[in-house]
């Protein structure tokens, strides 16, 4: 088979990557439009699950992502002088950069070939038999055929920025600060031995409110860090390398389609799907579709049903990431709703935001039901029973016909969805 694949971020490497494996004949190329090094982002966060199945498909690579990748156990919270510690699953981070030049040095190590420099549109895809577009959320392959696939986005209502920090975290560490416009908060996670990824997000009215509208580059880097100066340490924070290097903020973007595939056209990773960024799963859902993919298409010889496949089995397997994704957004544009409660317990309805149920219910009662609930088998499956009843019944009222409600189940979430308080 000949595959041409568009895009070179983590979804079309790790495809490539696997369909050498399964029949070094294949004739793959991967185009990336940017210079070879060059990529957005800083650190990016993954589970042992993710580590373990990567293990499964493609050892080597799974390998020396664990060797480059730094770890942790706790969760730590921070909420009005006061710190909370949580101990839960191992997780890892890894820089951005680091992960693509793993995955960019197997696969040329297998015969696939990367040509950088060289965006491809439709009008200059090359002959082949299947074309991969992995190029991202403003995929130019996916925009030509919008109406085909049935694009829609949904913009969320707070602002945040992407920022690097020279603060080395040792756990994955929450900080909500309350300024005379509102609150601002930031997730802070290592990903080598000097640098970390510090996400700073706030609703529009404090964005607006403290002047992060309009303060550019290093004035409004100077800004976050004297909000910050505690959990920071008196470290400095880092914009991304572009403009004029400080914080680019933006409003984060949901993206569905209605369908994934037109004739030898295929859609994967960011390209097909967006889920926010809280629920830290962009990087994990990129390689899993590129794990599914490779599998239909080597138990499918036939293209069309492959791509069937394929997509029936991540549509599935998304539904209960996308409404962790929707909960979890929506907890933090309702922050007031939580933040004044004592801070053990906002913390743990922090762990709780992906639950259906929790936007129906006071969350001092929610509180005191799920601490109940802990300790009892039987009111832990009612909870679970009940939170998809009361989603079903408020999507039946509020979305348009054309979308059926889709079935909360009661998987975890991370790394952000861990329980941050017992």
């Amino acid at each position: 088979m000949k595959v041409v694949c568009v895009g070179g971020g983590p979804a079309g490497l790790y495809l490539s990557i696997l369909l050498k494996r399964q029949d070094p004949s294949h004739d793959i190329t991967v185009h990336e439009r940017d210079p070879e090094g060059s990529t957005y982002g800083w650190g990016v966060t993954y589970w042992r699950e993710l580590l373990d199945r990567l293990h499964e498909h493609d050892p080597q690579s799974a390998r020396a992502l664990g060797e480059h990748s730094v770890s942790w156990h706790e969760g730590v919270a921070h909420l009005r002088g006061l710190t909370t510690r949580h101990h839960g699953d191992q997780g890892f981070g890894i820089g951005r950069h680091r992960l693509l030049e793993i995955l960019a040095a197997r696969a040329r190590a297998l015969g696939v070939r990367l040509e950088y420099e060289r965006g491809i549109t439709d009008g200059a895809v090359p002959d082949t038999d299947l074309v991969v577009a992995a190029d991202g959320v403003h995929s130019a392959l996916r925009t030509r055929h919008a109406r085909h696939f049935g694009t829609e986005t949904r913009t969320g209502r707070n602002r945040y920025a992407w920022l690097g920090t020279t603060k080395v975290f040792d756990s994955f560490t929450f900080a909500f600060l309350e300024t005379g416009h509102g609150w601002i908060w930031c997730y802070g996670y290592p990903y080598g031995p000097d640098r970390s990824t510090c996400v700073v997000e706030c609703a529009p009215e404090t964005w607006t409110g403290l002047g992060l509208d309009r303060a550019g580059g290093a004035d409004g880097l100077a800004l976050l860090e004297e909000l910050f100066a505690g959990v920071l340490d008196g470290h400095r924070l880092i914009g991304r390398e572009a403009a004029d290097g400080g914080a680019q903020w933006s409003a984060f973007r949901t993206l569905t389609n209605r369908t994934w595939s037109r004739e030898n056209l295929v859609l994967i990773g960011d390209a097909a799907h967006t889920t926010h960024y809280s629920i830290g799963a962009g990087t994990t859902l990129a390689l899993e579709d590129a794990v599914a993919l490779a599998g239909a298409l080597r138990a499918h010889p036939v293209l069309p049903q492959a791509l069937a496949r394929y997509e029936r089995e991540r549509r599935a397997a998304l539904l209960p990431v996308q409404s962790a994704a929707r909960y979890s957004a929506q907890w933090y544009e309702n922050l007031p709703r939580y933040v004044h409660l004592p801070p053990r317990q906002m913390f743990a309805l922090l762990g709780q935001r992906h639950s259906p149920l929790l936007p129906h219910v006071p969350p001092r009662l929610y509180y005191r039901l799920d601490r109940v609930a802990g300790q009892s088998a039987a009111l832990r499956r009612f909870k679970r029973w009940l939170g998809p009843k009361v989603a079903s019944g408020v999507h039946t009222r509020m979305l348009s016909a054309r979308t059926r409600p889709e079935h909360h189940g009661g998987a975890r979430f991370r790394p952000w969805s861990s329980r941050v308080a017992d």
